[in-house]
């Protein structure tokens, strides 16, 4: 039905464009050496187009040629981010979460993650148990209570009660593991099997008992690597079996078989081969809403894998793709205004939102002035940092990209057709279901580049500039 009525209004948009009435479009732009951040920056008008030539740039758009639907964009409430927000002045606090989660003012995140237990951006290492508890006796989130609680509830006010929240372990108990240990990797003893499927219908319960609604949940973060922090072990045959025979059956059991399970979880080189294994079993697919990846392939140096993306949205169109997690590395602090930390995001997530991803999740949205807390020293960076020593908030040029595709990109949007013939020109683009067409222009190099903006018949003349990022709205 939703198909439906999206093409309706595409067509009834390129339609009036076709004949000849005059539609504008809007431009938002960020752009380095500029003062532009997600700034209205010109208003374009439409005229009869003539065929382009190759020497000419433009970007083409089709909207009569829908792709997936979107979920929605958002970033993770990680223990880290709850810790560094509390420490934040009353005033600076509300400074961001409108900032994160007001559609008018901010940049309309409707998606978040949070972490099962501790992952490296907690403090320390916790647990919800006690050791030895396989019946779960003594399961409490009173750990949550004190910071990660408090700010998902204030997050989800803040975007107007409606923000999808998903769940994601990164360690089982020590004691249901082979190695002893929550960090270094290890695999979940067979024995407990049943019981850590329990852990995840527990958590949902008693998150959703204290009015916080849970989506869905992943079955677990990066299962194929071995880390000095929380960290779990999974083949793809092992993850598959768990899903078939523990994990989704007691999520039915338990009456929550409409959570959105989502397998993988880790990066985008080996998500084909775990997307096959997992999605070839009839019998552990039927539970799997989706596949989530990361971006943190690119560690070797190498390129992002967009291409492996690609190939399990051919091979599994009726799985949806969910990009999970992503920062920059190795934080500083002299490289908070990098211009390439916004570009990051941008080139990832115009090739994630081509390649067929269906939603978009950045990691933590606030990081303090060292790139943590974070109990192993691994260090990263976020769209948004505070200075705990003067109260003071740090939004980097990341925060304004993402908020290109999240504040004009809405929930229910279906990405469409859109092209360009220069490589310094990337593209993708949308319809709302209100009508209304988002194009998104990014240039990473230090050319100013005249185009035309064409579609059906019609073209607008725009422009990019250097190192810049812009969202073009043409209005139902």
């Amino acid at each position: 039905m939703f198909k439906t009525k999206s093409l309706l209004l595409a067509a009834t948009l390129i339609g009036s464009v076709a004949m000849g009435q005059q539609r504008s479009v809007t431009v938002f732009t960020t752009a380095a050496n500029t003062k532009l951040r997600l700034s209205e920056s010109a208003t374009l008008h439409f005229s009869p187009a003539r065929q382009p030539l190759e020497t000419e740039p433009f970007v083409l758009v089709d909207a009569s040629a829908p792709f997936q639907s979107i979920l929605g964009i958002g970033g993770a409430l990680t223990d880290a981010s709850a810790e560094t927000f509390a420490k934040l002045p009353k005033d600076k606090q509300q400074q961001l979460l409108t900032a994160y989660y007001s559609l008018g003012t901010g940049i309309g995140y409707t998606l978040a993650r949070t972490n099962i237990q501790s992952c490296d951006f907690s403090s320390g290492s916790y647990s919800y148990v006690s050791d030895n508890d396989a019946a779960l006796k003594t399961f409490s989130v009173a750990h949550d209570e004190r910071y990660k609680i408090p700010l998902i509830k204030q997050a989800m006010a803040a975007a107007g009660g409606k923000l999808k929240l998903f769940v994601s372990p990164w360690s089982p108990p020590a004691f249901m593991k082979d190695n002893n240990s929550v960090t270094g990797g290890g695999k979940l003893k067979p024995e407990f099997a049943q019981a850590w499927a329990n852990f995840y219908v527990k958590f949902i319960k008693t998150y959703e008992a204290k009015g916080i609604p849970v989506w869905g949940l992943s079955v677990q973060n990066e299962p194929m690597a071995k880390q000095k922090w929380e960290s779990c072990i999974y083949t793809a045959e092992d993850e598959r079996d768990f899903i078939k025979n523990f994990l989704g059956p007691t999520l039915a059991k338990s009456g929550l078989g409409d959570k959105k399970l989502i397998a993988w979880d880790h990066n985008r080189d080996l998500i084909y081969q775990r997307a096959s294994t997992i999605l070839e079993d009839p019998a552990a697919a039927k539970y799997v809403w989706g596949i989530g990846f990361h971006w943190y392939e690119t560690w070797t140096g190498g390129p992002m894998q967009f291409n492996n993306v690609a190939l399990t949205h051919q091979a599994f169109p009726g799985t949806n793709l969910i990009f999970t997690e992503g920062c920059k590395e190795k934080f500083s602090f002299d490289s908070l205004q990098a211009w390439s930390l916004g570009e990051r995001y941008g080139y990832s997530m115009i090739n994630d939102f081509n390649d067929g991803a269906t939603a978009w999740t950045d990691w933590n949205i606030l990081l303090d002035e060292k790139g943590g807390p974070n109990h192993v020293g691994n260090f990263c960076f976020a769209p948004v940092h505070a200075d705990t020593r003067t109260g003071q908030l740090i939004y980097t040029n990341a925060f304004y990209y993402i908020g290109h595709f999240s504040k004009f990109v809405r929930p229910g949007a279906r990405r469409i057709a859109s092209s360009s013939n220069r490589a310094q020109l990337q593209t993708t683009a949308f319809v709302n279901k209100d009508g209304s067409i988002v194009v998104i222009v990014m240039n990473t190099t230090d050319e100013r580049m005249p185009y035309q903006l064409i579609m059906k018949g019609q073209s607008a003349a725009s422009e990019s500039l250097p190192h810049s990022i812009a969202t073009l709205i043409i209005k139902k």
